[in-house]
Parts: structure tokens; sequence; C-alpha cells
């Protein structure tokens, strides 16, 4: 059965959903091996092995912590260039879609960025993507070399397939473009209880008509009940009412949920090619003209503030 490689996203061997996603998705085209960069394998092997990993490539090198993304590039093209793999599947983030960018440049192959769901074909995997804030569908396989892939978050739920995962340590030689520039230090992000933006399965943003700072509590009061990150338009953002960290469109974080509640968003194109890939999309607005609802499988013509209480009250009736 042809390999698939998949590189593994983690955080001191926690290995983060969009990996087990990506090993779910490998499995559609072959026999998956993860390859995990840095330290704390012996810690994500079994993980990996849960979801269907066959083997994990290890390279636990100084180099990998040290550096940027260039040992990622300098180790998975010298694996592909041993194993042959019928594929390399990333997570779409920023690091990995550079380090997919430099990989399909050094082995001369073709690359798909920002797939919403893969499957094999007859001639390799073929993917889909969303473009154009969700106008067109777009259906793609790469014509040369091996097809190097990144798959947006939520593009499949993680499903289990144990074995127990062969372990393969490696040694790279890093080149000379991988010491150019060195981390000097690294800060954790503060975190709060709330899912990560772009992992989570529900996302509840808001937008204009939240009105100011002090009323995105009604937006996190939603988010809170549903166990969902909180998002906010450009417009929300800009004007100081929640963090830029938060923003979802063209210009901030590119989420593609199973559900995503837009709350006082009018749908501009910069926010729609931020969600455009959400499953299932729920506007609320008391403009019944915005264009939120061109895209929205289901919307709401009122008044945020008297309608996402009235939705919180009946969850937790029903919960109760």
């Amino acid at each position: 059965m042809a390999e698939i490689l998949v590189l593994v996203d983690h955080t001191d061997g926690v290995v983060r959903k969009p990996t087990l996603e990506l090993l779910t998705l490998a499995r559609r085209l072959g026999e998956p091996s993860a390859v995990f960069l840095g330290s704390g394998a012996d810690s994500a092997t079994e993980a990996l092995g849960r979801y269907g990993a066959h083997k994990v490539y290890v390279v636990d090198a100084p180099e990998v912590d040290e550096l940027l993304v260039t040992p990622a590039v300098d180790a998975l093209t010298q694996i592909a260039g041993s194993t042959g793999p019928a594929a390399i599947l990333l997570p779409s983030n920023p690091d990995s879609k550079e380090t997919a960018a430099r990989l399909a440049l050094r082995l001369e192959s073709g690359l798909i960025t920002d797939a919403v769901d893969v499957v094999a074909g007859d001639d390799g995997p073929v993917t889909e993507q969303s473009a154009f804030a969700a106008t067109y569908q777009v259906t793609a396989h790469v014509t040369r070399g091996i097809p190097v892939i990144t798959v947006k978050p939520n593009a499949a739920a993680p499903e289990p397939a144990p074995v127990t995962p062969e372990v393969e340590k490696w040694d790279v030689t890093f080149g000379p473009a991988s010491a150019a520039v060195k981390v000097l230090s690294r800060s954790p992000r503060e975190r709060g209880e709330r899912p990560e933006l772009t992992e989570a399965d529900i996302v509840v943003s808001g937008g204009r008509g939240v009105n100011g700072a002090e009323n995105f509590a009604v937006i996190e009061r939603v988010a809170d009940t549903l166990g969902a990150a909180v998002g906010a338009s450009r417009a929300a953002v800009d004007a100081g009412w929640y963090p830029h960290s938060h923003q979802v469109g063209q210009t901030g974080t590119q989420v593609s949920p199973q559900l995503y509640l837009a709350a006082g968003i009018s749908g501009a194109i910069q926010h729609r090619a931020g969600m455009q890939t959400s499953k299932t999309i729920v506007a609320v607005n008391k403009d019944q003209d915005a264009p939120i609802f061109e895209l929205a499988d289901y919307g709401v013509v009122g008044d945020l503030f008297q309608v996402l209480p009235q939705l919180v009250e009946e969850i937790e009736r029903r919960r109760s």
C-alpha cells in the first residue's frame, strides 16, 4: 500500500487535533506515516498509532527548535527522497504552508494549499478547495511529482484506527540555509479556557453590530454555552472591541468549524474569505439584506441582543 507522509503538529509531544485529522484523511490514500520533529516523540507515538500511523519517523535534533522552518523542509525532503511516498500532508497553518511551499520546490512537485477535503483518485489524491468567498468549489490534483498538500483544520473528523507504529529515528543533514536565521527565545502565549480559534468545532463571532467592547459579553456567553471559540470581524477588532488575535477573515485567522455563528456581521468579502469553508453557517443580523445571508445555511433577521440571550436560555433549558 502506498505510503503517505503526515507532518505532526505538536506542542512538547502533545499532538494537536489537526494532525489526527490528517492521519484520518491519509488512510483514504494509503498507509499513513507520521513525521515527528523535535522532542517528545515517546509521548506522541501512542496517539499517532491510535489514529493509524504505521510508522513514526523521528527527527530529534537541536536545529529543529533553534531554527525556523527550513529544518522541517530538510527533514521532509530527505525522508521523502528515501521513502518515495504517494503524497505528503501538512496542516494549513502559517509555518506548515511555508514549509510545504519550500518542500514542493525542492521535490519539483506540485503544491495544493488550504484543501478542505482529500480523497483518492485514479491519478493520485484529489482535493476540494473553496475559492473567492465560497463562490467556487475547486477540484484539483497534482500532475507532477509527489503531491504536497496542506489541509485546513476540521476538514475531517478524527477517526481512531489503532495500530502499533514502528518508530524510526532519522539523522537529517541540515543545509546552510537552515542556519540563516536563529530563534533567540520563545514565550508561551497566554491561553484561556476556550478552544483555539483555528481548531474549534464551533466558533461564535461578533461584528460591528455588537456596538462596543462591553457588549462582546453576549458573544462570549453564547460561546461558553456551546463550548466554542470567540471570533470577531475586522470592523470589531479595528474598533478595539476585541483583540486582533481573534479576527476572522482574509487578513486574520481562517477557520473551518463544524458550526459558525456570525452575530452582527454584515458579511464583507474580507470576513467571508476567513470563514467560508465552515460546514454550517448561522447568521443573526437585523438587516435582512446583509450579504452574510447569501452565505448562511440558517439566518435569523433580528436584534442579536434579543436573539442570542434567547438562544442561551433555550440551550440551557434543553440541557437541564
